[in-house]
């Protein structure tokens, strides 16, 4: 058993075996995470002192962040007692993931590759969740694939989805092919840490890029039914990007007046009248203070850490910006 103390103070024990994250969860001590593989950087922390074992490759951090110190806690198990450089989420609760069954409520096509699916809980679950995270759809056979929840808690006790489809992909198939109304499944969830949080008074952005906008739809919809003014934003700007006109299923517009939405084609025909390039650069051009922004990105991860990059270049605050990665499997 080693102990592991956090920058803001706390502490926790981590088993043999165990990863930091597991063992700041089992701790009761809330560490930021996403893909749990080692492929987002999501759990990132600096080892200020003691040793670590890395159990997968930690693809989520640069060489000169490996060279650092820096470490992906989500694949590190403690070989001593550790002092991470890595704030907690403090007073945030995480719902505890647990397994759920739910059955198909309805499924559309909101473009020609991405199906809308909406899954019905049943009258008594309790299933909580913040708006934002995720959840690992169980299918046959135990297969298991991430989504982004695409909705806020709502009355109905429903889940939405947006999934895009991907040739040959085991879970694509049933999806496109096979799944019908009142099918029967399982889903693991909340997971994850992308949701809200410190934007009172901020200028709050979200990058998103294909289905990336499922979570930023679902914090759209948390925003507008919350009723918690001390965290009101001062402005909302909506970027998506695609590369044809399709890509955007959706009207964000659509949900609540107030806020700036720029599409942002990276292919645009000649005709397009918007946003070229990339999301981060759409944000740029419009010359923002990011010393008092908040951004939350989701979509690829060449665009997480392009966009990450680029925006601390240019005066956005580290800590500042918030991201979830799609780290598809190959089999999706």
């Amino acid at each position: 058993m080693n102990l592991i103390s956090t920058t803001n103070g706390e502490k926790f024990d981590a088993r043999d075996g165990e990863t930091l994250l597991d063992a700041a969860t089992r701790g009761g001590v809330a560490l930021g995470y996403s893909c749990r593989t080692g492929r987002c950087s999501s759990c990132k922390g600096l080892v200020r002192s003691g040793s670590t074992i890395a159990v997968h490759d930690e693809l989520g951090l640069t060489a000169a962040e490996r060279d650092a110190g820096w470490i992906l806690t989500c694949v590190r198990h403690a070989s001593s007692n550790v002092e991470l450089d890595i704030e907690s989420l403090g007073d945030i609760q995480l719902f505890p993931a647990k397994t759920t069954p739910c059955r198909i409520h309805s499924l559309e096509r909101l473009s020609a590759d991405v199906i809308k699916v909406v899954l019905r809980l049943p009258p008594t679950s309790d299933f909580c969740f913040h708006p934002g995270q995720y959840i690992d759809v169980i299918g046959a056979d135990g297969l298991r694939r991430s989504y982004s929840v695409a909705n806020a808690p709502n009355a109905a006790k429903q889940i939405e989805l947006h999934i895009r489809e991907v040739a040959g992909g085991a879970m694509s198939r049933y999806w496109f092919e096979q799944a019908k109304v009142n099918d029967l499944l399982r889903f693991n969830g909340p997971l994850g840490t992308f949701f809200l949080r410190d934007t009172a008074g901020k200028d709050l952005v979200f990058l998103a890029t294909g289905t990336g906008m499922a979570p930023v739809k679902a914090m759209l919809e948390g925003l507008r039914n919350s009723a918690d003014d001390a965290n009101k934003p001062r402005s909302v700007s909506v970027y998506w990007g695609g590369r044809s006109p399709q890509d955007f299923y959706w009207d964000p517009a659509s949900l609540a007046p107030g806020f700036v939405y720029v599409p942002v084609l990276s292919r645009a025909e000649p005709d397009w009248p918007g946003a070229r390039g990339h999301v981060q650069d759409a944000l740029l051009a419009s010359t923002p203070d990011l010393t008092q922004t908040v951004v939350y990105a989701c979509g690829s991860d060449a665009m997480i850490h392009s966009a990450r990059e680029q925006l601390i270049a240019n005066g956005l605050p580290d800590k500042c910006f918030h991201s979830d990665a799609f780290v598809c499997s190959a089999s999706n």
